[in-house]
Protein backbone atom coordinates (compact mmCIF):
# COMPACT_ATOMS: atom_id res chain seq x y z
CA UNK A 1 0.00 0.00 0.00
CA UNK A 2 1.70 3.34 -0.67
CA UNK A 3 0.74 5.75 2.21
CA UNK A 4 0.75 9.63 2.07
CA UNK A 5 1.26 11.23 5.77
CA UNK A 6 0.09 15.01 5.45
CA UNK A 7 1.57 16.54 8.86
CA UNK A 8 2.23 20.33 9.83
CA UNK A 9 4.76 18.79 12.25
CA UNK A 10 8.31 16.52 11.75
CA UNK A 11 11.45 16.17 12.44
CA UNK A 12 13.49 17.87 13.22
CA UNK A 13 10.80 19.81 15.43
CA UNK A 14 10.42 18.04 18.40
CA UNK A 15 6.75 17.02 19.21
CA UNK A 16 4.65 14.27 20.76
CA UNK A 17 3.23 14.71 17.10
CA UNK A 18 6.15 14.12 15.21
CA UNK A 19 6.98 11.35 17.01
CA UNK A 20 3.76 9.43 16.37
CA UNK A 21 3.93 10.00 12.89
CA UNK A 22 7.54 8.40 12.94
CA UNK A 23 6.29 5.84 14.92
CA UNK A 24 3.92 5.26 12.52
CA UNK A 25 5.88 5.31 9.20
CA UNK A 26 8.42 2.67 10.74
CA UNK A 27 5.90 0.37 11.83
CA UNK A 28 4.03 0.85 8.21
CA UNK A 29 7.34 0.35 6.39
CA UNK A 30 7.85 -2.80 8.55
CA UNK A 31 4.95 -4.04 7.37
CA UNK A 32 6.08 -3.38 3.91
CA UNK A 33 4.35 -0.41 3.05
CA UNK A 34 5.16 2.48 1.31
CA UNK A 35 5.11 6.08 3.18
CA UNK A 36 5.37 9.32 2.09
CA UNK A 37 5.72 12.49 4.55
CA UNK A 38 3.94 15.37 2.80
CA UNK A 39 5.23 18.16 5.33
CA UNK A 40 7.12 22.37 5.87
CA UNK A 41 10.09 23.04 5.35
CA UNK A 42 12.24 23.41 8.26
CA UNK A 43 15.36 26.23 8.90
CA UNK A 44 17.10 23.43 11.00
CA UNK A 45 17.96 21.59 7.76
CA UNK A 46 20.87 21.94 6.15
CA UNK A 47 20.14 22.88 2.36
CA UNK A 48 20.70 19.77 0.19
CA UNK A 49 19.67 17.26 2.98
CA UNK A 50 18.24 14.09 1.18
CA UNK A 51 15.33 12.89 3.18
CA UNK A 52 13.67 9.69 0.81
CA UNK A 53 10.28 9.80 0.88
CA UNK A 54 9.58 13.16 2.62
CA UNK A 55 8.34 16.32 0.66
CA UNK A 56 8.43 19.28 1.63
CA UNK A 57 6.28 22.58 0.77
CA UNK A 58 7.15 26.34 1.59
CA UNK A 59 6.22 27.51 5.05
CA UNK A 60 6.47 30.15 7.93
CA UNK A 61 5.99 29.82 11.38
CA UNK A 62 2.83 29.61 12.96
CA UNK A 63 1.34 32.45 14.64
CA UNK A 64 1.40 31.69 18.62
CA UNK A 65 3.48 28.75 17.80
CA UNK A 66 6.50 29.90 16.36
CA UNK A 67 8.27 26.84 16.93
CA UNK A 68 5.76 25.42 14.47
CA UNK A 69 5.51 26.16 10.75
CA UNK A 70 2.21 26.89 7.97
CA UNK A 71 2.79 26.04 4.87
CA UNK A 72 1.79 28.42 2.71
CA UNK A 73 1.86 26.87 -1.06
CA UNK A 74 2.04 23.57 -2.91
CA UNK A 75 -1.57 21.98 -3.40
CA UNK A 76 -0.88 20.98 -6.91
CA UNK A 77 2.93 20.25 -6.60
CA UNK A 78 1.53 17.77 -3.31
CA UNK A 79 -1.39 16.86 -5.76
CA UNK A 80 1.49 15.51 -8.80
CA UNK A 81 3.81 14.13 -6.49
CA UNK A 82 0.59 12.17 -4.98
CA UNK A 83 -0.28 10.75 -8.64
CA UNK A 84 3.33 10.14 -9.15
CA UNK A 85 3.89 7.87 -6.07
CA UNK A 86 0.55 6.55 -6.57
CA UNK A 87 -1.03 6.57 -3.47
CA UNK A 88 -3.80 4.38 -2.05
CA UNK A 89 -4.95 6.66 0.93
CA UNK A 90 -4.39 9.89 2.53
CA UNK A 91 -3.61 10.43 6.43
CA UNK A 92 -3.93 13.94 7.75
CA UNK A 93 -2.17 14.96 11.04
CA UNK A 94 -3.32 18.21 11.34
CA UNK A 95 -6.29 20.30 10.46
CA UNK A 96 -4.45 23.15 9.15
CA UNK A 97 -2.42 24.15 5.43
CA UNK A 98 -1.17 20.21 5.52
CA UNK A 99 -4.34 18.44 6.27
CA UNK A 100 -6.32 20.63 3.59
CA UNK A 101 -3.04 20.40 1.37
CA UNK A 102 -4.05 16.64 2.02
CA UNK A 103 -8.03 16.85 1.21
CA UNK A 104 -7.83 18.09 -1.40
CA UNK A 105 -5.03 15.63 -2.83
CA UNK A 106 -7.61 12.68 -2.34
CA UNK A 107 -9.84 15.01 -3.89
CA UNK A 108 -8.10 14.90 -6.69
CA UNK A 109 -6.73 11.35 -7.04
CA UNK A 110 -10.61 10.28 -5.91
CA UNK A 111 -8.82 8.12 -3.18
CA UNK A 112 -9.82 8.42 0.61
CA UNK A 113 -9.08 10.40 3.27
CA UNK A 114 -8.43 9.79 7.35
CA UNK A 115 -7.80 11.75 10.23
CA UNK A 116 -5.99 11.62 13.76
CA UNK A 117 -6.94 14.03 15.89
CA UNK A 118 -4.10 15.17 17.99
CA UNK A 119 -4.72 17.92 19.86
CA UNK A 120 -7.81 19.13 22.18
CA UNK A 121 -7.61 22.30 21.06
CA UNK A 122 -9.92 23.36 24.03
CA UNK A 123 -7.13 23.19 26.20
CA UNK A 124 -4.77 25.92 24.07
CA UNK A 125 -7.32 28.88 23.49
CA UNK A 126 -5.19 31.17 26.13
CA UNK A 127 -2.24 31.00 23.64
CA UNK A 128 -4.74 32.74 21.11
CA UNK A 129 -4.91 36.65 22.32
CA UNK A 130 -4.64 35.22 26.21
CA UNK A 131 -7.97 33.27 25.14
CA UNK A 132 -10.08 36.18 24.07
CA UNK A 133 -10.32 35.77 20.48
CA UNK A 134 -11.67 32.04 20.59
CA UNK A 135 -14.21 30.12 22.40
CA UNK A 136 -14.86 26.56 22.53
CA UNK A 137 -17.73 26.40 20.49
CA UNK A 138 -15.48 27.81 17.21
CA UNK A 139 -13.39 24.70 17.57
CA UNK A 140 -16.20 22.61 17.38
CA UNK A 141 -17.81 24.12 14.28
CA UNK A 142 -13.92 24.44 12.90
CA UNK A 143 -13.69 20.96 13.80
CA UNK A 144 -16.64 19.91 12.25
CA UNK A 145 -15.90 21.86 9.23
CA UNK A 146 -12.61 19.93 8.77
CA UNK A 147 -13.82 16.67 9.15
CA UNK A 148 -16.57 16.78 6.76
CA UNK A 149 -16.18 14.59 3.66
CA UNK A 150 -13.49 12.79 5.38
CA UNK A 151 -13.66 8.86 5.80
CA UNK A 152 -12.54 8.13 8.85
CA UNK A 153 -10.69 9.61 12.00
CA UNK A 154 -8.68 7.88 14.65
CA UNK A 155 -9.08 8.77 18.47
CA UNK A 156 -5.75 8.10 20.46
CA UNK A 157 -8.09 7.95 23.38
CA UNK A 158 -11.72 7.45 24.69
CA UNK A 159 -11.10 11.08 25.80
CA UNK A 160 -10.82 12.22 22.48
CA UNK A 161 -13.95 9.46 21.01
CA UNK A 162 -16.26 11.63 23.47
CA UNK A 163 -15.04 14.52 22.42
CA UNK A 164 -15.43 14.52 18.54
CA UNK A 165 -18.78 12.69 19.14
CA UNK A 166 -19.92 15.88 21.65
CA UNK A 167 -18.71 18.01 18.55
CA UNK A 168 -21.43 15.84 16.65
CA UNK A 169 -19.04 14.24 13.87
CA UNK A 170 -20.50 11.74 12.04
CA UNK A 171 -17.74 9.68 10.54
CA UNK A 172 -16.46 6.52 11.44
CA UNK A 173 -14.22 6.46 14.67
CA UNK A 174 -11.73 4.46 15.74
CA UNK A 175 -9.75 4.24 18.82
CA UNK A 176 -6.15 3.42 18.40
CA UNK A 177 -3.84 4.55 21.39
CA UNK A 178 -0.40 5.55 19.65
CA UNK A 179 2.15 3.06 19.99
CA UNK A 180 5.69 3.80 20.83
CA UNK A 181 8.83 2.00 19.03
CA UNK A 182 10.27 -0.22 21.97
CA UNK A 183 13.25 -0.86 19.96
CA UNK A 184 14.50 2.80 19.27
CA UNK A 185 13.77 3.70 22.44
CA UNK A 186 16.75 0.99 23.70
CA UNK A 187 18.68 1.24 21.02
CA UNK A 188 20.28 4.27 21.45
CA UNK A 189 23.77 4.69 22.27
CA UNK A 190 24.15 4.60 26.01
CA UNK A 191 26.03 8.06 27.76
CA UNK A 192 26.12 8.68 31.71
CA UNK A 193 23.38 11.39 30.98
CA UNK A 194 23.59 11.99 35.17
CA UNK A 195 27.42 12.47 34.46
CA UNK A 196 26.55 14.99 31.72
CA UNK A 197 24.23 17.43 34.09
CA UNK A 198 26.40 16.40 37.40
CA UNK A 199 23.83 14.27 39.20
CA UNK A 200 25.21 11.98 41.98
CA UNK A 201 24.57 8.37 40.85
CA UNK A 202 22.82 7.65 43.91
CA UNK A 203 20.48 10.57 44.42
CA UNK A 204 16.77 9.99 43.37
CA UNK A 205 16.35 11.51 39.98
CA UNK A 206 12.73 12.88 39.33
CA UNK A 207 12.03 13.11 35.20
CA UNK A 208 9.58 15.37 33.86
CA UNK A 209 9.91 15.37 29.49
CA UNK A 210 7.65 17.67 27.55
CA UNK A 211 7.25 20.90 25.82
CA UNK A 212 7.85 23.36 28.93
CA UNK A 213 4.44 25.36 28.42
CA UNK A 214 1.78 25.65 31.15
CA UNK A 215 -0.94 23.04 30.10
CA UNK A 216 1.83 21.12 31.20
CA UNK A 217 1.65 21.81 34.56
CA UNK A 218 4.91 21.83 35.32
CA UNK A 219 4.11 23.96 38.26
CA UNK A 220 2.36 21.55 39.95
CA UNK A 221 4.65 19.16 40.44
CA UNK A 222 7.62 22.32 41.49
CA UNK A 223 4.71 23.23 43.79
CA UNK A 224 5.64 19.79 45.70
CA UNK A 225 9.30 19.39 45.43
CA UNK A 226 9.92 21.12 48.95
CA UNK A 227 8.19 18.30 50.71
CA UNK A 228 9.99 16.02 48.49
CA UNK A 229 13.39 17.74 49.35
CA UNK A 230 12.67 17.71 53.01
CA UNK A 231 12.39 14.02 52.90
CA UNK A 232 15.00 13.25 50.18
CA UNK A 233 18.10 15.93 50.43
CA UNK A 234 19.99 15.05 47.66
CA UNK A 235 16.73 14.56 45.34
CA UNK A 236 17.06 16.26 41.56
CA UNK A 237 13.96 17.49 39.26
CA UNK A 238 14.78 17.01 35.44
CA UNK A 239 12.91 19.27 33.20
CA UNK A 240 13.76 17.82 30.05
CA UNK A 241 12.20 20.22 26.78
CA UNK A 242 12.33 23.78 25.87
CA UNK A 243 9.30 26.07 25.45
CA UNK A 244 7.39 28.80 26.13
CA UNK A 245 7.44 28.66 29.75
CA UNK A 246 10.81 28.36 31.27
CA UNK A 247 11.19 31.69 32.44
CA UNK A 248 7.98 31.07 34.28
CA UNK A 249 9.34 28.21 36.25
CA UNK A 250 12.64 29.58 37.18
CA UNK A 251 10.94 32.44 38.97
CA UNK A 252 9.07 29.61 40.72
CA UNK A 253 12.02 28.20 41.66
CA UNK A 254 13.76 30.94 43.57
CA UNK A 255 10.57 31.68 44.91
CA UNK A 256 10.58 28.27 46.71
CA UNK A 257 14.42 28.39 46.95
CA UNK A 258 14.71 24.91 44.82
CA UNK A 259 18.03 26.22 42.71
CA UNK A 260 19.96 23.64 43.84
CA UNK A 261 17.43 20.59 43.22
CA UNK A 262 15.82 21.24 39.41
CA UNK A 263 17.71 21.14 36.46
CA UNK A 264 16.64 22.35 32.87
CA UNK A 265 18.01 20.13 29.77
CA UNK A 266 17.00 22.29 27.04
CA UNK A 267 15.50 20.12 23.69
CA UNK A 268 16.41 16.47 23.72
CA UNK A 269 17.43 14.43 20.29
CA UNK A 270 15.00 11.78 19.88
CA UNK A 271 17.86 9.69 19.62
CA UNK A 272 18.78 10.50 22.99
CA UNK A 273 15.51 10.56 25.20
CA UNK A 274 15.84 6.66 26.28
CA UNK A 275 19.14 7.33 27.92
CA UNK A 276 17.28 10.06 29.27
CA UNK A 277 14.20 7.84 30.77
CA UNK A 278 17.10 5.81 31.83
CA UNK A 279 18.58 7.91 34.30
CA UNK A 280 15.31 8.58 36.13
CA UNK A 281 14.20 6.64 39.28
CA UNK A 282 10.73 8.18 38.30
CA UNK A 283 8.95 9.70 35.14
CA UNK A 284 6.79 12.49 36.30
CA UNK A 285 4.00 14.47 34.45
CA UNK A 286 1.30 16.64 36.33
CA UNK A 287 -0.27 17.20 32.32
CA UNK A 288 -3.90 17.06 32.37
CA UNK A 289 -4.28 17.67 28.57
CA UNK A 290 -2.28 14.49 27.32
CA UNK A 291 -4.49 12.98 24.69
CA UNK A 292 -2.26 9.91 24.00
CA UNK A 293 0.18 9.41 26.82
CA UNK A 294 3.41 9.01 24.62
CA UNK A 295 5.82 9.73 26.88
CA UNK A 296 4.02 8.11 29.45
CA UNK A 297 4.68 4.38 27.37
CA UNK A 298 8.42 5.50 26.20
CA UNK A 299 9.13 5.67 29.88
CA UNK A 300 7.94 1.98 30.29
CA UNK A 301 9.59 1.10 27.07
CA UNK A 302 12.68 2.31 29.30
CA UNK A 303 11.73 0.25 32.00
CA UNK A 304 11.01 3.26 34.30
CA UNK A 305 8.25 3.73 36.44
CA UNK A 306 5.78 6.83 36.21
CA UNK A 307 3.49 9.19 38.20
CA UNK A 308 0.85 10.63 35.86
CA UNK A 309 -1.94 12.60 35.75
CA UNK A 310 -5.32 10.35 35.65
CA UNK A 311 -6.84 10.01 32.35
CA UNK A 312 -8.93 7.86 30.52
CA UNK A 313 -5.49 6.66 29.16
CA UNK A 314 -3.63 5.59 31.93
CA UNK A 315 -6.29 3.33 33.14
CA UNK A 316 -5.71 1.46 30.28
CA UNK A 317 -1.65 1.39 30.96
CA UNK A 318 -1.11 1.58 34.39
CA UNK A 319 -3.14 -0.98 36.03
CA UNK A 320 -0.32 -2.64 38.16
CA UNK A 321 1.33 -0.50 40.91
CA UNK A 322 4.65 -1.77 39.61
CA UNK A 323 4.52 0.13 36.27
CA UNK A 324 3.46 3.48 38.07
CA UNK A 325 0.61 5.02 39.71
CA UNK A 326 -2.00 7.99 39.00
CA UNK A 327 -3.19 11.10 40.32
CA UNK A 328 -5.35 13.94 40.52
CA UNK A 329 -4.40 15.81 43.36
CA UNK A 330 -0.94 17.36 43.83
CA UNK A 331 -1.38 16.00 47.41
CA UNK A 332 -1.91 12.65 45.92
CA UNK A 333 0.77 13.15 43.61
CA UNK A 334 3.29 14.09 46.38
CA UNK A 335 2.06 10.99 48.39
CA UNK A 336 2.78 8.61 45.36
CA UNK A 337 6.31 9.90 44.54
CA UNK A 338 7.13 9.66 47.72
CA UNK A 339 6.08 5.49 48.33
CA UNK A 340 8.18 4.94 45.32
CA UNK A 341 11.36 6.93 46.42
CA UNK A 342 11.20 5.58 49.78
CA UNK A 343 11.23 1.67 48.04
CA UNK A 344 14.35 2.54 46.46
CA UNK A 345 15.30 1.59 42.76
CA UNK A 346 13.85 -1.21 41.71
CA UNK A 347 13.29 -2.51 38.31
CA UNK A 348 9.36 -3.63 36.96
CA UNK A 349 9.14 -6.98 36.66
CA UNK A 350 10.07 -8.28 33.18
CA UNK A 351 7.24 -10.29 33.04
CA UNK A 352 4.84 -7.60 33.51
CA UNK A 353 6.60 -4.85 31.61
CA UNK A 354 6.75 -7.11 28.43
CA UNK A 355 2.94 -7.89 28.65
CA UNK A 356 2.50 -4.27 28.66
CA UNK A 357 5.18 -3.42 25.85
CA UNK A 358 3.50 -5.70 23.44
CA UNK A 359 0.15 -4.09 24.14
CA UNK A 360 1.69 -0.57 23.55
CA UNK A 361 4.19 -1.51 20.94
CA UNK A 362 4.95 0.27 17.70
CA UNK A 363 4.11 -2.78 15.54
CA UNK A 364 0.44 -3.17 17.15
CA UNK A 365 -0.06 0.61 16.80
CA UNK A 366 1.06 0.26 12.94
CA UNK A 367 -1.76 -3.26 12.87
CA UNK A 368 -4.50 -1.42 14.34
CA UNK A 369 -4.08 1.49 11.81
CA UNK A 370 -3.22 -1.04 8.65
CA UNK A 371 -6.86 -2.50 9.33
CA UNK A 372 -8.09 0.66 9.79
CA UNK A 373 -6.81 1.70 6.29
CA UNK A 374 -8.11 -1.51 4.94
CA UNK A 375 -11.43 -0.78 6.36
CA UNK A 376 -12.08 2.48 4.90
CA UNK A 377 -10.55 1.49 1.79
CA UNK A 378 -13.03 -0.96 1.02
CA UNK A 379 -16.17 0.93 1.67
CA UNK A 380 -15.12 4.31 0.30
CA UNK A 381 -14.43 1.53 -3.33
CA UNK A 382 -18.42 0.34 -2.26
CA UNK A 383 -19.70 4.01 -1.83
CA UNK A 384 -17.81 5.56 -5.11
CA UNK A 385 -18.20 2.83 -7.74
CA UNK A 386 -19.66 4.24 -10.76
CA UNK A 387 -16.92 7.53 -10.15
CA UNK A 388 -14.06 5.46 -9.49
CA UNK A 389 -15.43 3.31 -13.13
CA UNK A 390 -14.96 6.81 -14.19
Amino acid sequence: MNIGLFTDTYFPQISGVATSIKTLKNALEKQGHNVFIFTTTDPHIKKGTVEPNVFRFSSIPFISFTDRRIAFRGFFEAAKVAKEVKLDIVHTQTEFALGMMGKYVAHRLKIPAIHTYHTMYEDYLHYVLNGHLLRPYHVKQFTKGYLKNMNGVIAPSERVEALLKRYGVKIPIRIIPTGVDIESMNEDVPHDVRKDLHIDKDAPVLLTLSRVASEKKINHILNVMPDIVEQFPNVRLVIAGDGPDVDVLKDQIERLTLENYVIFTGNIPHEDVGNYYRMADLFVSASDTETQGLTYIEALAAGTRCVVYDTDYTEHVFDDDSLGRVFTTQSEMLKDILIYLKQGRSKIPQDKLDAKLAQISSKHFGDQVYNFYQDVIKKYQEDHKEDLND
